[in-house]
C-alpha cells in the first residue's frame, strides 16, 4: 500500500490524513521485510523474466498464467535445478504482488507445469560432505604457516564450533565476541532465521587440543592481523596485508582449498560443510537434539534431522544384518 503514496493528494484520497515523511519511513520499513540479499535475487531473477517475455512479445505485468508457466518449462529445459525455477516463480509472484496483481502460483496451468518439472528433475537436494572433526584436524594440520593461514586456522575452527553459516561468519564483528574463562561467547545480531533481529548469544568452548581449539586460533588471527575493531574475518593478500571484508563464497573457497591441501576431494565440500559438520559430529558422538539445536539455532527439529539421518550409519541397527544372511 505504502509504495503507491507519493503525494499528499494520493494520501488523502485513500483516508491517510497523515505526514508523506512518516508515510515514507512506512515505505523503506515495509521494503526491509526482506533481507537485501532476498530483494537482489528477486530483482535480477525478475530481469530475467522480464528480457525473456521482450523476445517473445509477452506481457509482462500481469503476465498470462500461461506464459509464466512457458517460462518455467524455459528454464527446466535449460537445466535449471527446481530450487532455481521454484526461485523464479516466488520472483514472478512477487512483482505481481508488489503491482497489486494475483498471485499466478496457484493457477492450473502454473500447478500443472512444475508438479510436472518437480517429477521429472526431482527435488532431491545434491548435499555437500560434513567436515568431520577428523577432516577438521587433517585441514588445520596442512595450512601455511603465514598470516593467511592463520586466519584459515580461525575461520575453519570457529566455523565448525559455531555451526555458523557463511552468511553469519563473515559478519561477526570485534565487538560481538567476548573471551571468557570457559570460552568465547559470540553475539550473533542477525541471521537466516533472525531477520529481526533479536540477537543470540552462542558459547565456544575451548579445545581439548591447542591445534584445534578455535578460542585460541581467533584470539591468534586478532593478535596477527591487529584487528581490533569492526569486521574479523578479512581479505589477506599476496604480500599478507589485512584488507577488506570476506564474502561468503570466501568461506566456501577457504573450506575447499583447506580439504584439496588435506587430500580430500574439494568438490565434496563447501561453506555448508563446517556447519553440517558440528551436526554430524555431535550426533556421533550421542549429544541430544536440544543441545545440537541450542548451537546452531536451528527453529525445526524436522531440519536439524535432516542433519541427523545423514549422520547416522547406514549398516548401524541394519534390519538386514544378524539374521542369519
Amino acid at each position: 500500500m505504502f509504495q503507491a503514496i507519493q503525494t499528499t493528494e494520493q494520501a488523502t484520497e485513500m483516508g491517510l490524513a497523515l505526514p508523506l515523511d512518516l508515510v515514507a519511513s512506512a515505505r523503506n520499513y515495509a521494503t526491509q521485510a526482506k533481507s537485501e540479499r532476498t530483494r537482489r535475487t528477486y530483482a535480477s531473477l525478475w530481469q530475467g523474466f522480464v528480457q525473456w517475455c521482450d523476445e517473445h512479445g509477452l506481457a509482462v505485468l500481469p503476465a498470462a498464467p500461461a506464459t509464466v508457466a512457458l517460462y518455467l518449462t524455459a528454464r527446466a529445459d535449460e537445466g535449471r535445478k527446481v530450487a532455481t525455477i521454484e526461485l523464479d516463480l516466488a520472483a514472478i509472484c512477487q512483482a505481481h504482488k508488489a503491482h497489486k496483481y494475483e498471485s499466478p502460483r496457484g493457477t492450473p496451468e502454473v500447478r500443472a507445469v512444475l508438479a510436472g518439472i518437480r517429477r521429472v528433475k526431482g527435488v532431491a537436494q545434491v548435499k555437500k560432505a560434513p567436515v568431520l572433526v577428523s577432516d577438521l584436524r587433517r585441514m588445520v594440520a596442512t595450512l601455511p604457516k603465514g598470516i593467511l593461514g592463520v586466519r584459515d586456522h580461525a575461520l575453519l575452527l570457529l566455523g565448525f564450533a559455531g555451526a555458523f553459516r557463511r552468511s553469519e561468519l563473515v559478519a561477526l564483528e570485534v565487538g560481538d565476541v567476548a573471551f571468557a574463562s570457559d570460552g568465547l561467547e559470540v553475539t550473533l545480531r542477525r541471521s537466516k532465521t533472525d531477520q529481526e533481529g533479536a540477537g543470540q548469544k552462542i558459547g565456544i568452548p575451548f579445545g581439548s587440543d591447542p591445534a584445534t581449539c578455535p578460542v585460541r586460533a581467533l584470539r591468534a588471527w586478532l593478535d596477527r592481523g591487529q584487528i581490533t575493531e569492526g569486521l574479523i574475518f578479512r581479505n589477506v593478500n599476496r604480500h599478507g596485508r589485512v584488507g577488506s571484508a570476506l564474502t561468503a563464497h570466501s568461506v566456501a573457497r577457504t573450506v575447499k582449498r583447506a580439504a584439496a591441501a588435506a587430500g580430500l576431494d574439494p568438490k565434496s565440500f563447501a561453506g555448508h560443510s563446517l556447519r553440517s559438520g558440528l551436526v554430524t559430529s555431535a550426533v556421533r558422538a550421542g549429544k541430544n537434539d536440544r543441545v545440537i539445536m541450542k548451537q546452531t539455532r536451528h527453529k525445526s527439529i524436522a531440519v536439524m534431522r535432516g542433519y541427523v539421518r545423514d549422520a547416522e550409519s547406514l549398516f548401524e541397527e541394519n534390519a538386514a544384518s544378524g539374521i542369519g544372511l
